[in-house]
C-alpha cells in the first residue's frame, strides 16, 4: 500500500492543478499533510435540541415551524423569522437576504436549522443560520459524528476541507501511516495507535468528551503531541550531534590574563559567576565545539563571564568574535571590552553595518589579520568577513539570531575546518519548560545571583490620568542630581493607538520641565545620532532621556534611578523586565512607574500586577510564557522553530521528560526511524536538522 506521505493531493476528487496550488500554499501537498491538518474545534450536529431547552452561547440543530417572516427596519434592515416547535419560540435573523428567501420561508413551512444561539431583542435568536426546508413526513437528517471545524484559509471553505479529509480518510490505515515509534516505547508511554488517533480527531463519535477535546487533553491529541515534540527533540539532538561531530580547537586553561583583568577591575566575581566561568572553561578545553547558553537576569554580570572566556581563547593565541543584535548593544560591548582589554595590551576591532568605505575596509583587514577580539552586529556573518583563526563566538541575546545563523558560524572557523566554540548569552530568562524544548541543542548555565550593591527596583502601576504627578516626580528626582528614563512605545502619532508618541512626549516634557536637559532617542535616528545622545546621557549632560524601546538591552547608566514606561500594557513581560533593568544599577533606591491607559483588559491587569509584585526574571518568564505563548516570547514566530501543529508547550510540558528519554532510546535503538519522523512533523525537517 502506498504511504500517505507519497500520495499527492491530486488523487482526490475535485483537486485539479489550481486547487493543488491553493493547498500547497498552506502546506497541504500530500494526503498525510491533509490528515495532519487537524480541526481546531467541533460542532455537535448529531441531535435536535427542543427550542425550550436552548441556552445562549450554544450551537444547536433546531427543527420548527415558521409562525411569521417579516422584514424589520432597525438600524439595519433584516428578515426576522419566528420559529416554533411546541416547546418554545426562536427568531432567525438574516441581514443579507432576498425576497425569494422571504417567500420560501412562508408561514407553516417546516425548517431544520443550525447556528449559535444568542440573546436578542425578541428573546433567543440565531443570526444567519444554516437552514433548509423539510417535508413534514421526511426524517430529520442529523450527523452521525461531531462536525470538525478546520483552521480556515483563503479560498478553502469548511465544506471543501471536510470533503478532502473525508476522501483522504479512505486511504488511512496502519500500513499507509506507519508507526515510527517502536511498540515497546508505545507500550511504556501508553500511546494508542496513530491511525486510530488521526481518524478519531477528524470524526469524533457523538459521545466524545468535547471538553477534553477542547482543552487538547484527549488521548488522541496527546498521542500526536508526544510524537510531534519527539520529532522536535530529535531534530535538536541531530543538530547537536552534527555540530559535535566537528572538531574545535582545544583551548588550555588560562594562566595570566583573567587574573590581570580582575586585578584591574578591583572587584571579585560572585560565586555564580565563578561557577559558570568554570563550566565554560572546562568546555573550552575540549576538542568538541562548546554549545553553551548562559542565562542571567538583568545585571547579573554575564559580560564579565564572557570576557574571561574570551581571554582563555586569546591567551591560547586565537581570535574571539562577539555578536550583538543591535548597534547600540554592540557598541556598548565594544566600549566595555576596549576599556577592559586596553590595559592588557589586547586590541579590539569593531564591525557594524553602518561602517562604510575606508573604515570598513580597514576593519575587514584587521579581522583577517588576526586582531584578537572582534565586536560587532550580525554584519560579522557576512561572507566577505574572513577571520584569521576564530576559536570562540560569543552571541548576545541568542533569541534574536536564528538557529540557522548560529550553524553558519562553522564556516567562519579555522580554515573552515575547526568549528568555533559557541557561548550564547541571554538576559531573557527562559523557563525550564522552554529551554528543554527550544534549546535542547545547548548546555545551559544560570548566573543566579546579582553582584553586591545592586538595589531592587520598586515598581508602581498608575493610570495615565496621574501623568502630571509623575512629571513632578521626575522633576524632583532630577533636581536631586539623579537621572531618569521616559519610555514610549511608538515613534509617531497613530490615530488608532492611544500611545503617546516619543516625539510628542519629548516636546511636551521639554515644555513642562523647562529647567531640565532632556534628550530623545528612537529607532529611526541614525546610529551616530543615537550613540551621541546616549553618550551625553551617560556623561550626565542630559538629566532625562525620552526613548522608545531601543534602550531595552545593554545600556548601563548607574546614576539613572527612575524609569517611566508609558502604555506598558502593549509590551511583553520579558520586555518590560528588560527595560526596568536599566535602573537599579547603582546604589540609590530605584523606581519604575508603569503608566497605563485605562481601561485595562483582564490580561493587562494580570501582567502589570506580576511586574509590580516580582523582580525575579524566571517567575516573570514563566508568566509571560503562560500569557503569550512560546513563539512570541522567543521571537521565533518567523523562524518556524516553535510552530507546533498539535503540541502546546504550556499544556504539554508534562510530556517533555518522557519525550527526552524516548528521543535517546530512538537514537540508540532505532536510528532508521528518525528521518521519517522528522519528515512527518517538520515539513522540511531534513534541511532544518542539516543546515
Amino acid at each position: 500500500m502506498e504511504l500517505l506521505v507519497d500520495t499527492p493531493v491530486t488523487c482526490l476528487k475535485g483537486v485539479g492543478e489550481a486547487m493543488a496550488e491553493k493547498l500547497a500554499r498552506v502546506g497541504l501537498e500530500n494526503l498525510q499533510d491533509v490528515l495532519f491538518h487537524l480541526p481546531t474545534r467541533y460542532q455537535d450536529r448529531t441531535r435536535v435540541t427542543p427550542i425550550g431547552a436552548l441556552r445562549p452561547g450554544q450551537d444547536a440543530v433546531v427543527v420548527g415551524t415558521v409562525a411569521a417572516a417579516d422584514v424589520v427596519m432597525g438600524r439595519r434592515r433584516s428578515l426576522l423569522v419566528r420559529l416554533q416547535d411546541g416547546t418554545g419560540a426562536l427568531s432567525l435573523r438574516f441581514y443579507h437576504f432576498s425576497m425569494a428567501q422571504k417567500t420560501a420561508l412562508a408561514r407553516g413551512t417546516l425548517v431544520r436549522c443550525y447556528g449559535e444561539v444568542r440573546p436578542g431583542a425578541s428573546g433567543l435568536e440565531i443570526y444567519h443560520p444554516e437552514y433548509r426546508a423539510q417535508n413534514a413526513d421526511e426524517p430529520v437528517a442529523v450527523e452521525e459524528r461531531l462536525t470538525a471545524i478546520y483552521p480556515a484559509t483563503e479560498g478553502l471553505t469548511q465544506q471543501r476541507l471536510r470533503s478532502l479529509v473525508q476522501q483522504a480518510l479512505a486511504y488511512l490505515s496502519p500500513a499507509s501511516l506507519p508507526e515510527w515509534l517502536p511498540e515497546n516505547l508505545r507500550r511504556h508511554y501508553r500511546l494508542g495507535p496513530l491511525a486510530d488517533a488521526v481518524r478519531y480527531l477528524h470524526q469524533p463519535p457523538p459521545d466524545a468528551d468535547t471538553l477534553q477535546l477542547q482543552e487538547g487533553e484527549h488521548w488522541t491529541q496527546q498521542r500526536l503531541a508526544f510524537e510531534e515534540l519527539l520529532a522536535h527533540q530529535l531534530s535538536m539532538q541531530r543538530m547537536r550531534e552534527q555540530m559535535q561531530a566537528q572538531k574545535a580547537p582545544p583551548l588550555p586553561a588560562p594562566r595570566h590574563l583573567p587574573g590581570k583583568l580582575l586585578a584591574g577591575l578591583g572587584f571579585q566575581p560572585t560565586g555564580a559567576q565563578r561557577r559558570v566561568g568554570a563550566e565554560i572553561s572546562y568546555d573550552l578545553q575540549q576538542s568538541l565545539p562548546m554549545l553553551r547558553l548562559v542565562q542571567g537576569d538583568v545585571g547579573a554580570g554575564k559580560t564579565l563571564v564572557a570576557a574571561i572566556a574570551a581571554l582563555q581563547a586569546i591567551e591560547a593565541g586565537y581570535q574571539v568574535a562577539l555578536m550583538a543584535p543591535t548597534e547600540i548593544l554592540a557598541e556598548q560591548h565594544f566600549l566595555n571590552f576596549s576599556k577592559w582589554f586596553a590595559p592588557l595590551g589586547i586590541e579590539v576591532a569593531w564591525l557594524a553595518g553602518k561602517l562604510k568605505g575606508k573604515a570598513r575596509t580597514a576593519a575587514l583587514e584587521q579581522i583577517a589579520g588576526g586582531t584578537p577580539m572582534v565586536v560587532g552586529t550580525h554584519a560579522l556573518f557576512q561572507a566577505e568577513v574572513q577571520f584569521h583563526n576564530l576559536a570562540l563566538a560569543i552571541i548576545d541575546e541568542q533569541h534574536r539570531f536564528g538557529v540557522q545563523q548560529r550553524l553558519a558560524l562553522r564556516e567562519k572557523g579555522i580554515n573552515g575546518q575547526l568549528s568555533p566554540h559557541q557561548l550564547i548569552m541571554t538576559a531573557t530568562p527562559i523557563p525550564r519548560t522552554l529551554a528543554m524544548s527550544a534549546y535542547a541543542d545547548l548546555d545551559t548555565s544560570i548566573i543566579d545571583e546579582l553582584p553586591p550593591g545592586r538595589t531592587p527596583v520598586n515598581t508602581v502601576v498608575l493610570p495615565d490620568s496621574r501623568r502630571a504627578d509623575v512629571v513632578e516626580r521626575v522633576r524632583a528626582a532630577c533636581l536631586e542630581g539623579r537621572q531618569a528614563y521616559w519610555v514610549c512605545t511608538l515613534i509617531e502619532e497613530s490615530e488608532e493607538l492611544t500611545c503617546q508618541a516619543a516625539q510628542t512626549t519629548f516636546e511636551e516634557l521639554q515644555l513642562a520641565l523647562g529647567e531640565l536637559r532632556v534628550g530623545l532617542v528612537h529607532g529611526r535616528m541614525k546610529p551616530a545620532e543615537k550613540a551621541a545622545i546616549m553618550q551625553q546621557f551617560k556623561d550626565a549632560e542630559l538629566q532625562l532621556l525620552v526613548a522608545t524601546t531601543v534602550i531595552e538591552v545593554g545600556v548601563d547608566v548607574p546614576n539613572a534611578s527612575l524609569m517611566i514606561i508609558e502604555n506598558p500594557e502593549r509590551l511583553g513581560l520579558a520586555q518590560l523586565h528588560q527595560l526596568r533593568g536599566r535602573v537599579g544599577r547603582g546604589s540609590t533606591a530605584s523606581h519604575c512607574v508603569l503608566l497605563y491607559h485605562a481601561p485595562l483588559s483582564q490580561i493587562g491587569r494580570e501582567r502589570l500586577a506580576i511586574m509590580r509584585d516580582t523582580s525575579d526574571g524566571f517567575i516573570i518568564a514563566e508568566k509571560d510564557l503562560e500569557l503569550r505563548g512560546p513563539g512570541e516570547m522567543l521571537g521565533t514566530r518567523q523562524t518556524g522553530l516553535l510552530q507546533f501543529r498539535v503540541a502546546d508547550l504550556m499544556r504539554d510540558n508534562h510530556l517533555l521528560p518522557a519525550v527526552r528519554d524516548a528521543a535517546l532510546q530512538l537514537l540508540q535503538e532505532h536510528p532508521q526511524h528518525v528521518s521519517p519522523l522528522l519528515d512527518r512533523w517538520l515539513r522540511h525537517g531534513q534541511q532544518y536538522a542539516q543546515v
